[in-house]
């Protein structure tokens, strides 16, 4: 097992331990965000939440972001419209990429669903560097969303 798969397994401990009992949507959006954040040392860790056809900006760590993103557009909107993790490689490759921020290079962006399996918001993760992100980050960000998602819904 590779390095950053036993650091994603203590995270998924770390994020169970954190919001186990909490009720408050986005005091544990905020506190899972900072935890990944830091711990990982990425450039931006956040949440966008569905409001009608547009995602908002929720909790989030790192440099000021984009307040509102439409179905559809950006890494964000297509993860949002297509109900899939995507996995960008090098940002300015990506067709209609919204560039909050010019130092953003690599990106990933997890859905999450409630127990109907709509999406009710994403999980958006940047990074300085190209080609961050992999099948292991989706994996491991995916089954925390998953628990996020279990603890803001239920």
């Amino acid at each position: 097992m590779e390095d950053k798969e036993k650091k994603y397994l203590l995270l998924e401990r770390q994020v169970a331990s954190l919001i186990d009992g909490e009720t408050n949507a986005i005091g544990i959006m905020a506190n899972v965000a900072a935890l990944l954040h830091h711990e990982m040392g990425w450039w931006w860790t956040g949440f966008y939440l569905v409001d009608g056809d547009e995602l908002h900006l929720g909790p989030f760590q790192g440099p000021v972001a984009c307040f509102t993103i439409k179905r559809g557009r950006g890494v964000c909107g297509t993860a949002w419209a297509e109900g899939r993790t995507v996995v960008v490689p090098d940002v300015e490759l990506f067709p209609g990429h919204i560039a909050c921020s010019d130092r953003s290079r690599s990106e990933i962006v997890v859905p999450m669903r409630d127990s109907g399996g709509n999406v009710f918001a994403v999980l958006d993760i940047d990074s300085r560097e190209l080609a961050t992100f992999d099948h292991i980050d989706a994996r491991y960000l995916e089954a925390i969303v998953a628990q996020v998602a279990k603890a803001i819904k239920d």
